[in-house]
């Protein structure tokens, strides 16, 4: 019989109970499910029809829950009162946890508040400063602590260097720019023992505002510049916590170099150097990598200062003669001198560069717009791939731009005296500078002439090979022999600091005035310190003919460079000029074996942050 032909119940039930005994015996068989796959589809689709028919779902009627036997009333209340005195010294217990935990966290936060300063007016962390108030209080600067200010109560601003607490005592070395001194406390009535605790553990580096009375110590403070002096401290305040962990600690980065550090050949800022007195050697990429830190060290702070001072001197030596400021632009089209080595870049869909130096541009100034004397500071770009330790992608540029009257020497004459007065002023301002720089960094000062020394390229040359150095003298000059021809000038001249002129032409850029007497020189020069360039100058070209005829020489587009030819078509004044890397004034002045360490921020080939 079909499915279709049963109609009662009992058919349909019994035909579902002979499919369900079919796949139970095909499983049993273990016959694939292919087999037996349709016995169930039938099955299912009679489920289907039995309920239709009977209104209610196949398979046995599910069981009658027991009834519950009926308790012993009396236990029945017995038990009930023993869960409500079960649930009563339950929640007795959990009040009384919570009555002491609470007395516990009161006591932590009491003495977590103690150990803060909070409620305390002699110690803790200060408000965040928002400019809410502006009072009469004033600060000293830790470089104007000394013993004429013994027995005065003073306040002091500056970075936690180091910490030592020693029995119920605590010693704390303060900076501040390129200055140290030592402030100390002991528990008395006045300085509470959390006092002691908290500036014990304060974090290094944190910036902390001390007061106290200036006392002169039995013996000189040896770690602190203010050697004469001590701070005994009555109120410690911290202005601003350091809340993450240092790279490096701070009297790790000051300590003087073990060995002087090569200053020629290639760079690796992953190099590690390790001390013969096993003693921290913070490394170079560590130090770049958290200049914001590595610049608060003293010699640093020194370098840093000295640049700037340099930057004055400049400007004071050269508006004394007559020159004026001007700002170049450091966006151009094309590049500035012609060469390969430009960072480009789209400018409104034409191409551009970042201008490698502001040659051009002060040429048209001074020859052209009848400035006559002009300089320039800023940055200068170069793309050169040059990993070694006197070259960076991003320099700062001192340039100069002249007329004269009749001969080159006139720029070479300015530059000459310039540079006096730059080393006179460092000399003479810059003394506590060059103590915080030596102390980490020994150097020897530098030796200078008066007038400074100057030789041709050609004697330069004989020079190294009367040393027996083979240097031609059309041949550029290596890096390796300026360095040989430093030695070799400061050992017969006695000095560090000289220039050359009359370099071959062809290692010259396309302005360069050719020299008169020899199609293959030119009126150009370099100045050295310590056997390396640091400026590069020279007559320029003031003819246009000529200017375009050099260019071509070098295989320079003319079309590139037509505003700056088409400036000395109305009439031109000869001039000559120069550009000074400053970095590299400062690196070798001051005998740093590496340009970074001038270099506020430092951008080479692999680094261009932070």
């Amino acid at each position: 019989m079909s499915a279709a032909e049963m109609t009662t119940e009992a058919e349909i039930a019994a035909k579902i109970a002979e499919l369900g005994d079919g796949i139970k015996a095909a499983k049993a068989e273990k016959k694939p499910k292919e087999e037996w796959d349709p016995l169930l589809q039938e099955m299912l689709q009679l489920k289907i029809k039995f309920k239709e028919v009977t209104g209610k779902e196949y398979g046995p009627p599910p069981k009658e829950k027991k009834a519950a036997p009926v308790q012993n009333q009396e236990a029945s209340e017995k038990n009930k009162e023993k869960r409500a005195a079960k649930a009563a010294a339950k929640a007795q217990k959990e009040a009384e946890k919570a009555r002491k935990r609470a007395e516990r966290e009161a006591r932590e936060q009491a003495k977590a508040d103690r150990l803060a300063g909070i409620g305390q007016d002699c110690f803790g962390d200060a408000a965040m400063i928002q400019s809410k108030t502006y009072t009469d209080k004033k600060w000293v600067k830790v470089e104007q602590l000394k013993p004429q200010l013994a027995g005065q109560t003073i306040l002091v601003r500056g970075y936690v260097q180091t910490t030592r607490a020693v029995g119920k005592g605590v010693f704390v070395l303060l900076r501040s720019s390129l200055y140290t001194a030592q402030a100390v406390a002991f528990e008395s009535a006045e300085v509470p023992k959390a006092m002691i605790q908290y500036i014990a553990g304060l974090p290094l580096e944190s910036v902390v505002d001390i007061k106290g009375v200036v006392t002169i110590p039995d013996e000189p403070v040896e770690s602190a510049t203010q050697k004469e002096v001590e701070i005994q401290m009555t109120e410690f305040h911290c202005i601003s916590k350091s809340k993450q962990a240092l790279p490096f600690l701070m009297e790790d980065a000051c300590r003087p170099d073990e060995t002087k550090e090569t200053d020629i050949g290639t760079y690796n800022e992953d190099e590690v150097v390790q001390r013969e007195d096993g003693l921290i050697q913070v490394g170079q990429k560590v130090r770049l990598d958290n200049r914001w830190l590595d610049l608060r060290t003293p010699a640093n702070q020194a370098i840093m200062r000295i640049e700037s001072m340099v930057g004055l001197l400049f400007r004071e030596f050269l508006i004394q003669k007559g020159f004026i400021e001007m700002h170049a632009p450091k966006l151009i089209g094309g590049s500035s001198e012609g060469g390969a080595d430009v960072f480009t870049l789209d400018y409104f869909g034409d191409p551009a560069c970042l201008a490698m130096s502001p040659q051009l541009h002060k040429q048209m100034a001074a020859a052209c717009s009848g400035f006559e004397r002009v300089f320039t500071t800023g940055p200068v770009f170069r793309a050169e791939n040059s990993n070694t330790r006197r070259h960076l992608c991003e320099f700062t540029g001192f340039d100069l731009e002249m007329a004269i009257y009749e001969h080159y020497d006139e720029v070479m004459d300015v530059f000459s005296d310039l540079f006096i007065y730059i080393f006179d002023g460092i000399n003479e301002r810059c003394k506590s500078e060059l103590e915080r720089v030596r102390e980490q960094h020994p150097f020897e000062d530098v030796q200078y002439l008066r007038p400074t020394l100057k030789l041709t390229y050609a004697e330069g040359c004989a020079l190294l090979r009367e040393a027996g150095i083979d240097q031609g003298d059309l041949d550029d000059l290596s890096t390796e022999n300026e360095k040989k021809l430093g030695d070799i000038v400061r050992e017969k001249y006695g000095t560090d600091f000289f220039f050359m002129d009359k370099y071959p032409l062809d290692v010259r850029p396309f302005y360069t005035m050719p020299c008169p007497n020899n199609p293959k020189l030119s009126n150009s020069y370099d100045f050295f310190i310590r056997g390396q360039e640091i400026l590069s100058g020279a007559q320029r070209i003031h003819d246009p003919e000529l200017i375009e005829e050099r260019a071509k020489a070098w295989g320079i587009d003319v079309e590139t460079i037509q505003d700056y030819v088409n400036s000395f078509r109305n009439g031109a004044l000869p001039h000559g000029g120069g550009g000074i890397g400053l970095e590299r004034v400062i690196m070798l002045f001051l005998g740093l074996p590496n340009i970074r360490k001038a270099a506020w921020f430092p951008r080479d080939p692999k680094r261009i942050s932070p």
